[in-house]
This record gives structure tokens, C-alpha cells and sequence, in this order.
């Protein structure tokens, strides 16, 4: 009898464990980040407006390139003319000239590069957001990234919703784009 009531217990044991121990199942599903920002219209946008800048930036730096080294060949035609002491002082001149177009040059990238990383920064931030949201109204328990820094190393299919999100994003942009447009008319 003593052994019946102990096994008795023991199954009971075992059968309350199994029901606290039933997994739920978790709705999870996962965006490829890089191909997220690569059919982004926004960041296209941004990068393309960065483009642009740079471009703008590099031929105002350009003219003054070309004046450098149309001074620099006329140096060395006339260092032999002029006499050492002036070749000495024109290519001490020179080359400070080089040094602050390399300056500029470097500060030019560095400042487009910060203003670029806050827009991409905020973008991102944004992004981030929109994904919350999304999980939110839609149930998930997980959403996970992969692309250039990988948080998931294998996934179903089924599971990327990668392309929802990012025709929510390019939808939501053009309607803020569209309204943006209309405001600024609106103003003139």
C-alpha cells in the first residue's frame, strides 16, 4: 500500500510537471536589415543627397587643384630662370599649398561623413521604431535582424518579413514626402 501512495504521488508529480513545462509557442519572424536599407527609398535618398554634396564640395576643390598644379609645372619651368633662393621660397609655398588642399580635402570627407552618419543614424532609429510597432500590432514575440551584423544564423523562409516592412516604410515616406511637397508650395 506504502508503495502504491508513493507511486501514486510520483505520477501525480510527473503530470503537473508536464503541464508547467508545455512550451508556448512564440510568433517570431525576421528582416534582412541590409537589404532593408539597400530598397529603402529614404536612405536612397539620403545617400543620394550625400552624393550630390560631395560632388558639389569636390568641384570647388577640384578648381583649386587644377590652380595648384598648373602653378606646380609653371614652378619647375621657372625655378631654372629665377635662380635657387626663389625655387626655395616658391616650393616652400607650394607645398604648405598642398598640404592645406589635402586638409581641406580630409575635412570635407570627415564632415560629410558625420552629417551622413546622423542622418543614417536617425534613420535607423526610426527604422527600430517602425519594426517595434509593427511587432506590437501584429503579435510577434520576436523580431530579429540579419544582414551585415547578423543576430540570426538560419531562418525559414516564411519567417522574413523583410519586404512587408520595407512597403510600409517606402509607403510611409512618400505620403510624408508628398506632404512635405505640398507644404513647401503651399509657403511659396
Amino acid at each position: 500500500m506504502k508503495k502504491a501512495l508513493i507511486l501514486f504521488a510520483f505520477t501525480i508529480t510527473i503530470i503537473s510537471c508536464n503541464k508547467t513545462t508545455v512550451a508556448k509557442e512564440f510568433k517570431t519572424a525576421y528582416i534582412d536589415t541590409s537589404k532593408l536599407m539597400e530598397e529603402s527609398i529614404e536612405a536612397k535618398d539620403i545617400e543620394a543627397k550625400y552624393k550630390d554634396k560631395a560632388k558639389v564640395m569636390g568641384n570647388q576643390l577640384d578648381a583649386e587643384v587644377a590652380r595648384f598644379k598648373s602653378e606646380a609645372a609653371s614652378f619647375k619651368d621657372n625655378a631654372m630662370k629665377n635662380g635657387q633662393a626663389w625655387a626655395q621660397q616658391k616650393g616652400s609655398e607650394l607645398q604648405q599649398r598642398e598640404e592645406r588642399l589635402n586638409y581641406a580635402q580630409q575635412a570635407m570627407l570627415q564632415q560629410l561623413q558625420q552629417e551622413s552618419g546622423v542622418e543614417m543614424d536617425s534613420l535607423v532609429k526610426n527604422y527600430r521604431k517602425v519594426i517595434k510597432d509593427y511587432g506590437k500590432e501584429k503579435g510577434y514575440d520576436y523580431i530579429y535582424g540579419t544582414g551585415d551584423v547578423a543576430s540570426v544564423l538560419y531562418a525559414k523562409d516564411s519567417y522574413d518579413i523583410s519586404k512587408e516592412i520595407i512597403k510600409m516604410i517606402n509607403d510611409k515616406y512618400k505620403t510624408t514626402d508628398k506632404k512635405d511637397e505640398a507644404s513647401k508650395e503651399v509657403k511659396k
